[in-house]
């Protein structure tokens, strides 16, 4: 791909000092060009350390969140993609909520040929929640690999 047409000049975050956005709702996701439109591959993205905020008592969840996308014509741009993760550190919402948002406005952006979440929540209550979301069945032909990331076990 020509460098001149790489999506760089359209990308308002990247290579900027940017306050992080107050909500998922103020945050600025960002994308450019496939690098590669014509093959089929997988990107991943992990978040070990996502925050957001119970909606009824006001604290603190944690969540390893695994996003796995097959691009189509577009990729995310990684800063905002970031952004977006943490503008949720103040966002109320219950785990299911959360994790069908980001993966949802990622499909909004980008209409992906496939998209995943594993969102591995820790404990709330004493019952660590894990939410599970795709688009539908993975391409054929696209190593998609697990995302091995093991079951809450306390201090077992």
């Amino acid at each position: 791909m020509n460098t001149a047409d790489d999506g760089r000049h359209a990308l308002t975050q990247l290579g900027r000092q940017i306050a992080p956005p107050n909500s998922p709702e103020e945050a600025v996701l960002e994308r450019v060009p496939a690098p590669n439109p014509d093959k089929r591959y997988m990107v991943r993205f992990t978040a070990p350390e996502f925050t957001s905020l119970c909606p009824i008592t006001g604290q603190p969840d944690f969540a390893h969140i695994v996003l796995d996308y097959v691009p189509d014509q577009w990729i995310v741009e990684s800063k905002s993609l970031k952004l977006f993760l943490t503008s949720f550190r103040n966002h109320g919402a219950f785990h299911e909520a959360c994790s069908v948002q980001i993966a949802s406005t990622l499909v909004d952006l980008l209409n992906p040929i496939w998209l995943r979440i594993g969102a591995y929540w820790y404990p709330r209550g004493g019952i660590p929640i894990d939410v599970f979301w795709q688009t539908g069945d993975a391409p054929a032909g696209v190593w998609i690999p697990a995302q091995d990331v093991p079951s809450y076990r306390g201090r077992g």
